[in-house]
């Protein structure tokens, strides 16, 4: 790892009275200090082997050198940040690097400290997979139903995942022009308010490939660290180089090669 604006004046103000109010929602049951680390799964919780076949990294033997490999990098970004929970948005070069592999098990590497919480939003909305992957059916919708009617409220779309305080909240309804949701009000707002409302919360933003779409550059203004993923033999390093240019030399966590699609 190397390592619209509103014309209507009155229609803006609407808008921001919903997401105020949307946010004080968010932060409702909240407690200054309140932590969520002991959240669990209960009954559906998910074992070894289940994990393995979701692909995913658990504390057993059999996946030691993967989970290894997370925890340095959990342990790398721990010690940029400090103190402070924070905003990581995983992005690969070009599709079908393993982005949303490493978005995923980075969040449960996570979760595995008793002391945290992640939070994994699936942001590839015109390819959404997580839910997916992790066999999380989106009844509510995901992130697009909350960002069109955040008065609605987060919590219909915090979906448990069977890995212990790990929550996924799916991409929803797939859009073509993604940018502007990227780039509102509502998203910064939600965002923010989710980091503060418990101090070890971690959230994961799992971005599109860089490569094609202006999405993964927006995303980095909202986060607070960008890992880029580049496919082993499959980016190249004049590839990878042109992609990390993409973001804010502070932001840069590093690069993880990724062997698996």
């Amino acid at each position: 790892m190397n390592m619209k604006d509103e014309n209507d004046s009155g229609l803006q103000g609407s808008i921001e009275d919903v997401l105020e109010e949307a946010a004080k929602n968010l932060q409702h049951h909240a407690v200054t200090g309140h932590s969520i680390a002991r959240m669990n799964e209960g009954a559906g919780e998910l074992v070894p082997l289940q994990l393995e076949e979701r692909r995913l990294i658990h504390r057993e033997e059999s996946v030691r050198r993967q989970s290894d490999a997370f925890r340095e990098i959990r342990t790398r970004l721990l010690g940029i940040a400090g103190q402070q929970n924070f905003i990581t948005l995983v992005v690969s070069v070009s599709p079908r690097s393993g982005g949303s592999f490493v978005t995923r098990n980075l969040a449960a590497a996570f979760a595995f400290d008793e002391s945290k919480t992640s939070l994994l939003i699936d942001c590839n909305l015109r390819y959404p997979s997580q839910h997916k992957a992790l066999s999380v059916e989106p009844l509510a919708g995901g992130l697009i139903d909350f960002l069109e009617q955040p008065a609605l409220g987060i919590e219909p779309v915090l979906y448990r995942t069977g890995i212990p305080r790990l929550r996924l909240i799916p991409a929803g309804r797939a859009r073509e022009n993604s940018g502007e949701y990227f780039s509102s009000f509502r998203m910064s707002t939600m965002l923010d308010s989710l980091r503060c409302r418990y101090p070890d919360r971690y959230l994961f933003l799992d971005g599109p490939a860089i490569k094609g779409s202006p999405d993964a550059r927006i995303l980095s203004d909202l986060a607070d660290f960008v890992v880029v993923v580049a496919g082993y033999g499959r980016d190249t390093p004049a590839a990878i180089n042109q992609a990390v240019t993409n973001f804010d030399p502070e932001k840069m966590a590093g690069v993880v090669f990724n062997h698996l699609p």
